[in-house]
């Protein structure tokens, strides 16, 4: 492990610039959308999006939390919720013809249902419009309201995932006060009592001052409640205000977390430096998955 302030070379990455990315950019802009590549800042923007895929953030771009790792902006309350958006997302996903795409939102407390109608229109609509298209969906914890959770997943993505984002010990302050370790294990637990088929997802940041004890008791956590597929990648500071960097993990331990994840028993791992939530070369595994699951 690294403790330097500088980035070691494997975080390195080159600047967008692809026809492909510029398109795509584009299209959102025209259409009014918000994708979590650009308000959370992820390095994997270029790679992702010149190969056409994105994660499209509905329910606006302010979130009521303020998660201490987190670049998306906040607020007391969100922005009006825009009735045109499912459409306007699903309208983009059909014109781009992914075969997978991931849907998230920010956290919406302020909304007598949080949000989960709206984003279960979402869902509803790219089945309409995009129907071979293989649906992941990144959701907020609704305060733990199984309720709420029920209303997603009658709509039917292939994945939910919520993210536990960090081991219990440093649940706060990385988290919001809103959120909680053990909150998201039961809605992930939650989402396998509603619906048995329904595969779930959780991700974890690594560099924040976890220790390797503790990272194998919250993946061994995560598979006690069936969740089945894993994300692990290194933390980075998005700005001054945000929490620093403790420590920048090293490639061979991101090889041993894999390792150790599948031998827990997770479908698919995918652990490496630049890695997250929504990561293309997780979700191309995914989605052969679930059409071989499917057959």
């Amino acid at each position: 492990m690294i403790t330097t302030r500088e980035k070691p070379p494997w975080l390195k990455v080159r600047m967008p610039g692809s026809p492909r990315y510029q398109e795509l950019k584009a299209r959102a802009r025209t259409l009014r959308l918000a994708t979590v590549c650009e308000e959370a800042r992820c390095p994997n923007i270029g790679e992702c999006w010149s190969g056409g895929t994105a994660t499209f953030m509905v329910l606006g771009d302010t979130c009521t939390r303020g998660c201490r790792f987190c670049a998306v902006k906040t607020r007391k309350a969100g922005q009006p919720v825009d009735p045109e958006e499912p459409v306007n997302v699903a309208t983009a996903i059909a014109e781009m013809g992914l075969d997978y795409v991931v849907v998230t939102s920010v956290d919406r407390d302020d909304l007598p249902d949080q949000g989960a109608g709206h984003f279960a229109a979402c869902v509803r609509e790219i089945r309409e419009r995009a129907p071979k298209t293989l649906i992941e969906v990144l959701i907020p914890d609704f305060r733990g309201r199984t309720d709420l959770l029920g209303i997603l997943v009658a709509s039917q993505p292939e994945v939910i995932a919520q993210n536990v984002e960090t081991v219990e010990r440093l649940t706060h302050p990385v988290r919001d006060a809103k959120a909680g370790y053990r909150q998201t294990l039961d809605i992930l637990a939650a989402i396998k009592a509603i619906d048995p088929t329904r595969m779930t997802k959780s991700s974890i940041m690594v560099g924040l001052g976890e220790t390797p004890t503790e990272m194998e008791a919250t993946m061994r956590d995560l598979r006690a409640i069936d969740v089945d597929f894993l994300t692990i990648g290194q933390y980075l500071q998005p700005t001054p205000k945000h929490l620093p960097v403790h420590e920048f993990v090293t490639p061979e331990t991101f090889v041993a977390y894999e390792r150790l994840g599948l031998d827990l028993g997770f479908v698919h791992v995918a652990s490496g430096p630049l890695v997250r939530s929504s990561y293309k070369a997780g979700e191309v595994y995914i989605a052969g998955h679930l059409r071989a699951r499917s057959t």
